[in-house]
């Protein structure tokens, strides 16, 4: 199967999307609520595309287009272009200062905001990379909540996340940083679901490993029977010893 992007055919070779064949040819298209290790979600819109035959015409996401025979796609015409300038005015307008929208502006041509920005400063834009990393890696102690201008990520109830384990997969995620996680001592807290977790140290030379609630995470969700708490340096010590008495 081949698919036309902008001009040129290119064969399809196992990817789901148009995002996938575009970014296999070397092909920019901004994201932000992308991720390749989980489904598209389709909810930036900044991966916007031009279909000009071959399927529904007019623009859509290219990270839930599935490439199909005779399709034919401009990732880069005026349209699309003006569309993508508009989303990204929205962003600087709430999160003027993230890095990554700010190159987004840059590679974009976009200078200033002409919407005023809301009374309150915000972080988050709702791109729900938290929400589905945290379903998928974590133990799903974060989600949506409300409707419209008041929608919000937030922990059950807006309280504290006491589903929280602990892995850090929300704040890699997060392309605003907006999610972050700090460690001082045997306490790792995050922000912004007030969690407040244990860490756990390792069993051999007392260096700080993990959120205690991660290990044991890990021991039910993994079958590794020798898991002893190891923290990496110790356990590829306790490997390279037994390679050594084998041989």
């Amino acid at each position: 199967m081949e698919i036309t992007l902008n001009g040129k055919s290119v064969p399809v070779q196992g990817e789901a999307t148009v995002l996938e064949v575009a970014r296999r040819e070397g092909i920019w298209i901004p994201t932000l609520c992308h991720h390749p290790g989980l489904p598209p979600y389709g909810a930036c819109r900044l991966c916007i595309v031009e279909v000009k035959a071959g399927g529904r015409q007019g623009l859509t996401a290219s990270c839930t287009l599935p490439p199909a025979e005779g399709l034919v796609v401009e990732t880069d015409s005026p349209r699309v272009r003006e569309r993508r300038k508009v989303l990204v005015q929205l962003l600087l307008a709430v999160v003027r200062d993230a890095p990554e929208i700010r190159e987004l502006a840059r590679r974009l041509g976009v200078e200033k905001a002409p919407f005023k920005p809301p009374e309150e400063k915000r972080e988050c834009i709702l791109c729900g990379l938290c929400v589905r990393v945290c379903e998928t890696a974590g133990n799903s102690a974060i989600g949506f909540a409300f409707r419209g201008s008041q929608r919000r990520v937030s922990p059950p109830f807006g309280k504290a996340a006491a589903d929280c384990i602990g892995c850090r997969a929300c704040a890699k995620v997060c392309p605003t940083g907006a999610v972050r996680f700090e460690q001082a001592g045997d306490r790792l807290t995050g922000e912004p679901w007030q969690a407040d977790l244990q860490v756990a140290r390792c069993t051999s030379c007392g260096r700080p490993l993990a959120a205690r609630l991660l290990l044991d995470f890990a021991r039910k969700k993994v079958v590794c029977s020798d898991f002893e708490g190891l923290c990496p340096a110790c356990r590829r010590r306790k490997v390279a010893r037994s390679v050594k008495r084998r041989g």
